[in-house]
């Protein structure tokens, strides 16, 4: 559908706190291109469109809400920037290898790095904050995650041809040295900082090598908005990949354990590194071998998100507090904090 089509009502654009960043939505070319594509894929699937659309506008991505006669009432066109664009082929592939656990695409354009998904429900946040789940369900949460993540140890090589970025613990040293060397937002004082961390984080590959886990994909912001829940079935639904890399799986740990503390309070942990780690017990591993090996993973955690918040649309950082790399530098910083495990 051109960007012309009349439907129901005015569309909504949310930019949240980022109303100057400049994005491909701001484009009427490619804003008319991306909604033809839609246009053509619901008329291929029998939909049609039935409401206003909402509009959700970040540096990182471009999000549309469009109310159909089918599909669970919504589907949802994503756009990634060029460094997250392998979302749409990976989406694409995960829904073959592990179809009960993510969201299969109505359609992608792998080329473009577009894709059009279908409407997952409840979000995770959701039902925490309406009081349906509590830190129980984060132990479910994590523990289905990680078998997500044992699913897909003997795809890492696809994973990375599909253009997933490589970070194998091995080479995160090498990452690190990058990332720092390229921000511009680290004072001199944090660089020495992180010159002077820079042994123990060879140390901390060491450490985690050692646990004899294979790399894989590491969804790197799993927090409680990125999953679906459906707790009458006791289900979760893992989404929004752009931020994944390959590297060790437990460095996925640090985002959801800090946001299942800022709810719940520091006590969880213990139970949710247990609910993490029992899946890999299968694979011949002593739960006293994983736990030893979570704590390197949770400073390591914060190199992955340091590298997705390059992963911007050209330009849209520009006169946003993301500029020269603020954020990226902040998570760099983490890598000194002592894991509360």
């Amino acid at each position: 559908m051109s960007d012309d089509v009349k439907v129901a009502g005015s569309p909504s654009v949310d930019r949240g706190r980022f109303p100057t960043a400049v994005t491909p939505w701001d484009d009427e070319a490619w804003r008319g291109a991306a909604l033809g594509w839609v246009s053509e894929v619901l008329g291929a699937h029998g939909l049609h469109e039935t409401g206003a659309r909402q509009v959700r506008v970040r540096p990182w991505s471009v999000l549309v809400r469009l109310a159909v006669d089918g599909a669970d009432g919504a589907v949802w066109f994503k756009a990634n920037p060029p460094g997250s664009r392998f979302e749409a082929a990976l989406g694409e592939a995960l829904a073959g290898w592990v179809p009960q656990r993510v969201l299969a695409p109505v359609a992608v354009d792998t080329e473009r790095g577009w894709s059009l998904l279908p409407d997952g429900g409840r979000r995770f946040a959701d039902t925490l904050d309406a009081g349906e789940a509590g830190p129980r369900a984060w132990e479910e949460m994590l523990g289905q995650y990680a078998e997500v993540q044992r699913a897909l140890v003997p795809h890492a090589g696809a994973i990375e041809a599909l253009g997933v970025p490589r970070a194998r613990t091995a080479e995160l040293t090498g990452l690190f040295d990058r990332l720092v060397e390229a921000n511009g937002a680290l004072t001199g004082e944090e660089r020495a900082v992180l010159d002077g961390l820079r042994p123990r984080v060879e140390r901390w590959c060491a450490e985690l090598a050692e646990a004899g886990v294979g790399d894989c994909l590491d969804h790197s912001d799993l927090h409680e908005g990125q999953v679906f829940h459906a707790p009458e079935r006791g289900r979760f639904t893992f989404f929004d990949w752009g931020d994944g890399l390959v590297t060790h799986p437990f460095c996925s740990f640090l985002v959801p354990a800090r946001c299942a503390v800022d709810r719940h309070g520091p006590g969880v942990l213990p139970r949710l590194r247990d609910a993490y780690l029992e899946p890999w017990t299968a694979d011949g591993h002593s739960a006293a071998e994983l736990r030893r090996a979570l704590g390197p993973a949770w400073r390591l955690g914060a190199i992955g998100r340091a590298c997705s918040w390059g992963r911007l649309f050209p330009g849209a950082a520009d006169g946003t507090d993301l500029a020269g790399g603020a954020a990226a530098a902040q998570w760099l910083l983490r890598l000194a904090d002592e894991p509360p495990l």
